[in-house]
C-alpha cells in the first residue's frame, strides 16, 4: 500500500477539477476506458474516476517520481489502473498501455513541455483512440482575434523564463499538428481562469 503522505498537492488541480468533471460528464458516454496523459499529482484521476463510475482509468506520467502520488490519491478506487510511465515522444508508445482507448485526457502538458510533445500527443492519440474516441486537451491557448488575458501573458513569460522550450501555444499551431495526425476539432469549451477544453476526434468522424 502506498503511504498517504506520498500524495502531492496541486492547488490548480483542486480548483479546476469540478468544472472539468462537469464537462467530461457532458461529453463522454456512460462507460469506457480513459487514458490520462501527464497525470501529475493524481488528483484528476481520483476525482474524475469517482465522478465517472462507468469508466476505467489508466493514469500515466513521464516523471517516475509522480507515480507514487498517483497511487496514493487513487488508493481504493478499483477502476483506476496501476499508473504507468509514458514518454509521449516515444514511437510507438509502450506496449503496456491499452492498445485502444475510448478517450484520452491531457491537462496542462502542451504549454509545460517542449513543442515536440504536442505533435507526439496528437500522433499517439490517433494511434490509440477508438474510431469514435475523443482527445480532450485542457490549458491556456493563444487564439487569433481573441485578446489574450494579461494573466496568460504573464504566465507565458514565466513559463519561458523557467524553460526556453515551454510556453502557451497558438491554437492554430496545435490544430495543424492535430490535422497532420488525422484529428480535427470537435468542440471548444471556455473554462474558468482563461483556459480552454479542446475536444478532438478523427477527421473522418465529422467536420473540422
Amino acid at each position: 500500500m502506498t503511504p498517504p503522505d506520498a500524495r502531492r498537492f496541486s492547488p490548480a488541480a483542486e480548483r479546476n477539477a469540478p468544472p472539468l468533471l462537469a464537462q467530461l460528464q457532458r461529453l463522454l458516454p456512460a462507460s469506457g476506458l480513459m487514458l490520462e496523459i501527464a497525470s501529475g499529482t493524481g488528483q484528476h484521476a481520483a476525482s474524475f474516476s469517482a465522478g465517472l463510475p462507468g469508466w476505467d482509468w489508466q493514469p500515466t506520467d513521464g516523471d517516475d517520481s509522480a507515480l507514487a502520488s498517483i497511487r496514493a490519491w487513487c488508493e481504493g478506487q478499483p477502476r483506476v489502473r496501476e499508473p504507468l510511465h509514458l514518454d509521449i515522444t516515444a514511437d510507438p508508445w509502450p506496449a503496456a498501455l491499452p492498445p485502444v482507448v475510448d478517450a484520452i485526457f491531457c491537462a496542462n502538458l502542451i504549454h509545460i513541455s517542449p513543442w515536440i510533445c504536442t505533435g507526439a500527443l496528437m500522433r499517439g492519440a490517433a494511434r490509440h483512440l477508438a474510431p469514435q474516441g475523443l482527445l480532450l486537451s485542457y490549458g491556456p491557448y493563444l487564439e487569433d482575434e481573441v485578446p489574450t488575458a494579461p494573466s496568460n501573458l504573464a504566465f507565458d513569460a514565466d513559463l519561458r523564463a523557467r524553460h526556453p522550450d515551454w510556453g502557451i501555444r497558438a491554437f492554430s499551431a496545435v490544430a495543424a499538428e492535430a490535422r497532420a495526425a488525422g484529428l480535427g476539432l470537435r468542440e471548444r469549451v471556455a473554462m474558468p481562469a482563461n483556459n480552454l477544453l479542446l475536444v478532438w476526434g478523427r477527421r473522418d468522424e465529422g467536420p473540422d
